[in-house]
């Protein structure tokens, strides 16, 4: 049998005002600062529409972050609030204590609701309360700043939802008096005209992450191209799948390139860059991505490709780039040896990833020695050589022991490895994989010594 904890002064003080409903309304203006958060989540899961449209227009703090409190079955109560602060927003004089200037809609969560029992405050921290006592900004100040509603979106090829159509109807209607602001945008299936739409209604130079979870055509990538280029602070792109068909002409790809690599250049945030495009590797994509930090072309295949642009990439990037990601690309030993002077000049790299890929241990050997001086690498992940296994493809746990030991020595010459780590293809008999850390990490099934 548990114990609740008796209601502290506070929420017993908010729920006696809430009793007398016109009361409630009637103290806002004077009610202490203390009392507007418990009394805030009283009013909106208790369904008291009056008492929370006054108190969205009286809220004392910049940060309404509503979309910790959002339930399905608690929209109607959203709309209520909306009701609220719509009525804030047309009035010319604002109330007293008014400081409200951004309505957080994202379903992360808040510490904000807990800030009264002790918990530590993102929204608004006990130092900012003090402040919100003293300091008081008249209608002039408050004019100078656009109001803001924060939301993440995922956009889908369905239709939008009861609380997103009437949110984006809200927005459009109101569009000289509030910005709405995404930070991380998600988009799942080809774009239609309601996705350009509700692009349309972003400020589009709020959106800091951008992840692409479905095959797109380059053309379609092209025709997106123009809102990213708007996205001055992007600083996360993942194109999951891009495909150039097999009839487009060597002059509509360039066409395509140029149209993508215009709009690329515009973003100077661009931090981390995660694609499968291998076309989008061709002309000046190092000046589009002159300031990356993560560069991930996990699984694409690189095979039959010139890595020569991916050189003068890690060449541009060198100063900057603390994560690459290379696994699985199909690299061969000639391709990688392109790569080891300008990767042996990327100073800052702390991941390093060539796991998946085919490599000799001559080639290995070359890649570590010239990696091996890069002083702030942690996590390193590398293939297995070749030499470990068979002419079958069976993996030789021996070999693999003595080989994956050597290439361990070359780089404790030089430094102290975090992670190094030397992993195999999966087993043929049991699916495991075969890694070297420290010592070799078998599979269960029975192998010859």
């Amino acid at each position: 049998m548990s114990i609740q904890s008796p209601p502290t002064l506070l929420e017993l003080a908010g729920r006696s005002l809430l009793s007398n409903k016109s009361r409630a309304v009637l103290d806002l203006e004077e009610l202490p600062i203390e009392l507007f958060p418990p009394l805030f989540v009283e009013a909106f899961s208790r369904g008291h529409t009056e008492v929370l449209k006054k108190m969205v227009q009286a809220w004392p703090f910049t940060r309404l972050p509503l979309g910790a409190l959002m339930r399905k079955s608690q929209l109607e109560m959203i709309r209520v609030a909306l009701e609220g602060l719509d009525m804030l927003i047309a009035q010319q004089d604002h109330p007293r204590r008014w400081k409200l200037q951004v309505l957080d809609l994202r379903n992360v969560p808040q510490n904000f609701w807990r800030m009264w029992s002790g918990a530590v405050v993102d929204a608004c921290s006990p130092e900012d309360i003090k402040k919100n006592r003293t300091l008081k900004l008249g209608p002039a100040m408050v004019a100078k700043q656009p109001f803001k509603v924060f939301i993440d979106l995922s956009l889908r090829k369905r239709p939008l939802n009861e609380f997103l159509t009437h949110l984006f109807l809200w927005v459009k209607q109101r569009r000289d008096r509030l910005h709405l602001c995404c930070n991380r945008l998600k988009i799942f299936g080809k774009p239609t005209s309601h996705t350009r739409k509700v692009l349309r209604l972003l400020q589009l130079d709020s959106v800091q992450k951008v992840e692409v979870h479905c095959t797109w055509a380059a053309s379609t990538l092209a025709a997106f191209a123009p809102f990213l280029g708007q996205m001055r602070n992007l600083r996360k792109l993942l194109v999951s799948q891009v495909y150039v068909p097999a009839y487009t002409s060597q002059e509509e790809q360039e066409q395509l390139f140029a149209q993508l690599t215009s709009q690329f250049l515009r973003m100077d945030c661009l931090q981390k860059f995660c694609a499968n495009a291998v076309f989008l590797l061709k002309g000046h994509l190092e000046q589009v991505l002159r300031q990356l930090r993560h560069l991930e072309l996990r699984g694409i295949k690189l095979t039959n490709f010139s890595l020569e642009p991916l050189q003068i990439l890690l060449d541009s990037t060198a100063t900057t780039l603390n994560i690459l990601d290379l696994e699985a690309c199909g690299i061969t030993d000639s391709q990688l040896q392109t790569l080891l002077p300008a990767l042996s000049r990327c100073s800052q790299l702390v991941v390093l990833s060539f796991h998946g890929n085919c490599l000799s241990m001559s080639t290995l050997r070359d890649l570590l020695l010239h990696t091996a001086r890069l002083s702030q690498l942690s996590i390193e992940l590398y293939p297995a050589p070749v030499e470990s296994y068979d002419a079958w493809g069976t993996i030789h746990p021996g070999r693999c022991s003595q080989l994956c030991a050597e290439l361990t020595a070359i780089v404790r010459d030089f430094r102290q490895p975090n992670i190094l780590v030397f992993c195999t293809v999966p087993c043929r008999r049991c699916g495991s994989k075969f890694m070297y850390n420290q010592g070799l990490i078998h599979c269960s099934c029975p192998t010859p010594a």
